[in-house]
């Protein structure tokens, strides 16, 4: 089996119990790998980091909301930067040391994967292989 098939597989059966959200992370992962293709994906139990040469993205179904306020599907995606996201849609951010911010936006559609979110991306890529 190729390492492709069975990354997808490994997609797949992340997204098991929530089928609804994986339309938004195959936007997502289109999307990056259009501008980033050199990229590199790994899949982990709670979660699928992007990296270059450190990881810049993490795409996640954690809850950093009350789930009465999350979207119905959604997707968190996770990025670090130098300082935190000034934006509500910031759901969560965290200084987990001096110069490093996690920031958790969480995603309820293809829609909302724009140029602003993109323009996080981009930063956290920057940030990343600029280590």
């Amino acid at each position: 089996m190729e390492k492709t098939e069975r990354t997808d597989q490994d997609v797949l059966m992340f997204f098991d119990r929530h089928q609804s959200a994986l339309p938004i992370y195959e936007a997502f992962r289109e999307k990056l790998y259009l501008k980033y293709p050199e990229t590199q994906m790994r899949v982990q139990k709670t979660q699928i980091t992007f990296s270059n040469k450190h990881v810049f993205a993490c795409v996640s179904l954690a809850r950093v909301k009350k789930k009465a306020e999350l979207p119905d599907p959604y997707l968190v995606i996770t990025l670090g930067l130098p300082a935190p996201i000034e934006s509500e849609r910031a759901a969560v951010k965290t200084e987990p040391y001096p110069g490093r911010w996690t920031n958790h936006i969480v995603v309820g559609s293809p829609e909302e994967l724009d140029a602003e979110l993109f323009s996080w991306v981009e930063q956290a890529y920057v940030f990343a292989r600029d280590k």
